[in-house]
């Protein structure tokens, strides 16, 4: 599959995906932050570099379960074949469009199913319900429930046995210890960030090689090692950037956290997107943080959680499917006539 022989709509969508991971990695560089800004462990600049660092590094390091899911598991095959990288295209614009949209507003959604949304939105956009390899889809669409959900148990659970463990320790010398551990839970957390992220980018342009090869439904789905360098490197640049306007919503406007409890969220979150990175499932990242910090915040008291601003995430969630689906299906009926 030789880069140099691509169409120039094949060359523009792997653009637009790199630019994509990069988007995601600025997007999503709270997630692996906020915590360890929000409890004073490192700075933020401190932060994002070892975040980015370790995104990179977490390429390498659970299989390549997730490309396929994302290349061959959401759209069927028939429908890509048919309508080829326009498809694809018009897929990852939606969910650019989309991420920066978010961003702007400072609202911690997924990348990953906004990805998915435009997946389903452009091929929606003409074959609807037909268009969609439910097995794949389904499973990415439940982990929207699952993730959160279980992050926040995994959090609550894990402060709570931190807790009783500690609780005939003196609050210094509990804070030293973790103030070291949170260190090593945050890259972690970044590693697991980059394993799963950066291989929906791989998908993509995997796809798109494949499909300018004429082999995309006989050829072995393994991204070439160019475009794992590609992926991992543009989610580590984008996550050095940093975003924010995000960071100030998950680090201090979900709940105040002291070293232990931010050790036990990002130690929770980061167990959660390992098993389903494993699993091949596209798990979003700040769905599940989200939830271990308030698990984590949920210890103290339910009113330590400041449900308000869970309410917005949510809502934020719920939209990014729907939202990014329409944005890809409306580019998709535009640019169908011109592919």
């Amino acid at each position: 599959m030789d880069i140099l022989g691509l169409s120039i709509l094949g060359f523009t969508t792997i653009l637009l995906t790199l630019a994509f991971e990069f988007v995601n990695g600025f997007h999503d560089s709270a997630n692996s932050v906020a915590t360890v800004v929000a409890t004073r462990v490192l700075s933020p600049v401190w932060a994002v570099g070892l975040a980015a660092i370790f995104n990179f590094f977490g390429i390498f390091i659970l299989g390549f379960a997730v490309a396929k899911t994302v290349g061959k598991g959401i759209i069927e095959e028939g429908l890509v074949m048919e309508y080829g990288i326009c498809l694809i295209f018009c897929a990852v614009v939606g969910a650019i469009v989309w991420d920066l949209i978010t961003w702007w507003l400072g609202i911690p959604t997924s990348s990953s199913h906004a990805l998915i949304g435009g997946l389903i939105g452009a091929g929606g956009a003409v074959w609807f319900t037909d268009a969609i390899v439910w097995s794949g889809t389904l499973k990415t669409v439940a982990f929207i429930v699952v993730s959160p959900v279980l992050g926040l148990a995994i959090g609550f659970l894990l402060t709570s046995l931190t807790m009783r463990a500690g609780r005939r320790t003196s609050r210094t010398v509990v804070n030293w210890w973790f103030r070291k551990l949170q260190i090593c839970s945050m890259v972690t957390l970044s590693a697991m960030h980059g394993s799963n992220d950066a291989q929906k980018g791989m998908g993509i342009i995997t796809s798109v090689l494949m499909l300018e090869a004429g082999i995309f439904v006989t050829g072995t789905f393994d991204p070439e090692l160019w475009v794992i360098l590609s992926c991992g490197g543009m989610i580590a640049l984008g996550t050095f950037f940093g975003g924010w306007r995000i960071v100030k919503t998950m680090a201090a406007r979900v709940t105040k956290l002291q070293p232990y409890q931010g050790f036990c969220a990002e130690t929770g979150a980061a167990t959660m997107i390992g098993v389903a990175t494993l699993f091949g499932i596209p798990v979003s990242t700040t769905h599940t943080v989200s939830g271990a910090i308030m698990g984590v915040g949920a210890t103290k008291r339910l009113s330590a959680v400041r449900w308000g601003v869970g309410r917005r995430i949510v809502i934020a969630w719920i939209l990014t499917i729907p939202a990014s689906a329409t944005i890809a299906g409306i580019l998709f009926l535009i640019m169908n006539s011109f592919c």
